[in-house]
């Protein structure tokens, strides 16, 4: 994409209407197949907690009102904003519409995004057990970032299931921080690097001695919903699931 398109001329454009803030994409790296990070330029003054997200669109032309929910995966004190964002090829995932697709093929370095304030309802209360589909890993990234920086990543574990091992990313750092407390599993391949099957109530019930403690729940929304009806029935407390309302 240009940076021609992204400079409106002065006064034709209504930023508050599309977004509060506006950033130069400093760096992408793919991590995965169809998923890419992003480092963007952080506005003064924006502060977000861990496990945030914001609305974000693209600047360009036919972009800017199409506003799309992100996590911010990067440290609150790092002085630029990261995000890991999964991209849905509409040949293959024809329900999108584009948006991610074109984050992933035409976004370089300098071109702009636009975003607002944080909001989320996924935060650290305690240690506990986060299990996450796929791109529902980002919310937790930031948080167990923090946790190994305050030094209180004990009591914690991840369970992150993929379909296949090339959908797999942060694989390294998660076991850096976490060690043999993370657990990768695949549900549609057999990888002798990963375990397989899953997350289900035998899956839970092999792993997971106790059920009153904190549930972090992120991922596809059907996931979710199957993960709170199986960890009611194994026991946990419907105010110990953290998941994004």
């Amino acid at each position: 994409m240009s940076t021609a398109e992204t400079q409106p001329q002065s006064g034709t454009t209504d930023w508050d209407s599309y977004g509060k803030h506006r950033g130069r994409v400093l760096h992408r790296e793919q991590l995965a197949e169809h998923v890419n990070l992003y480092v963007v330029e952080k506005p003064e003054g924006f502060e977000f907690r861990p496990g945030q997200a914001v609305e974000l669109s693209i600047d360009e032309v036919g972009y800017r009102e199409k506003k799309r929910p992100f996590t911010i995966t990067s440290l609150p004190n790092n002085p630029r904003l990261e995000f890991i964002i999964k991209s849905y090829p509409t040949a293959e995932f024809p329900e999108h519409e584009g948006v991610t697709e074109h984050l992933g093929r035409e976004i370089e370095v300098n071109d702009r995004v636009i975003f607002g304030d944080p909001w989320g309802t996924i935060e650290y209360q305690g240690p506990g057990v986060f299990i996450a589909g796929g791109a529902g890993i980002t919310p937790f990234v930031s948080i167990l970032r923090q946790l190994e920086r305050d030094g209180e990543l004990e009591g914690n574990r991840l369970f992150f299931s993929n379909k296949q091992h090339q959908n797999v990313f942060l694989q390294g750092e998660l076991f850096r921080i976490l060690g043999h407390a993370v657990v990768c599993t695949l549900t549609q391949e057999q990888h002798r690097d990963y375990e397989q099957g899953r997350i289900d109530q035998q899956w839970l019930q092999k792993r997971v001695d106790d059920f009153s403690q904190p549930f972090y729940l992120c991922g596809p929304p059907a996931m979710v919903n199957e993960l709170k009806e199986t960890l009611s029935k194994l026991g946990a407390k419907t105010e110990s699931m953290v998941f994004e309302e």
